[in-house]
């Protein structure tokens, strides 16, 4: 009788060890569910953003290539403006006599300013209200 008992005891004892690592398998499994729920979400989110930059990558080069496309048609015409002055130049002497004429210096000062080492430099001499240099000095530019 004291075997059973003892028996009895043991297997209580085994069930209840058997629970507890049970319980402990439980934790740890709800734990890596999480883990991966959250591995999931980044993944997920490194997905979008992998995704947002390609997009961005594609409409960025449509746009370079649009640029160029423009750069192309902009030189061709300037090209061709140069052309038709060259050959308005060479066939009337009065507008040779115009076109190498000196400009005025009202005119002059307005097409001239100093070298500018930034955009924000170039702001702030306009904002400056700066008085138009005399085109008959040469300013090294």
């Amino acid at each position: 009788m004291r075997i059973v008992i003892v028996l009895l005891l043991a297997a209580c004892a085994l069930a209840g060890l058997q629970t507890w690592r049970i319980g402990g398998l439980n934790d740890k499994a709800e734990q890596a569910q999480r883990i991966i729920g959250t591995l999931s979400a980044g993944i997920e989110s490194r997905d979008n953003t992998i995704n947002r930059l390609n997009d961005d990558a594609v409409m960025r080069e449509r746009q370079e290539q649009s640029l160029r496309t423009q750069l192309v048609q902009a030189g061709e015409q300037a090209r061709v403006r140069e052309v038709h002055i060259q050959r308005l130049l060479n066939e009337n002497q009065e507008m040779r006599d115009w076109y190498a004429a000196r400009l005025p210096d009202g005119i002059g000062r307005m097409h001239q300013r100093p070298a500018f080492a930034s955009a924000a430099d170039y702001l702030r001499w306009l904002s400056g209200g700066n008085e138009l240099p005399d085109t008959s000095k040469l300013t090294g530019h």
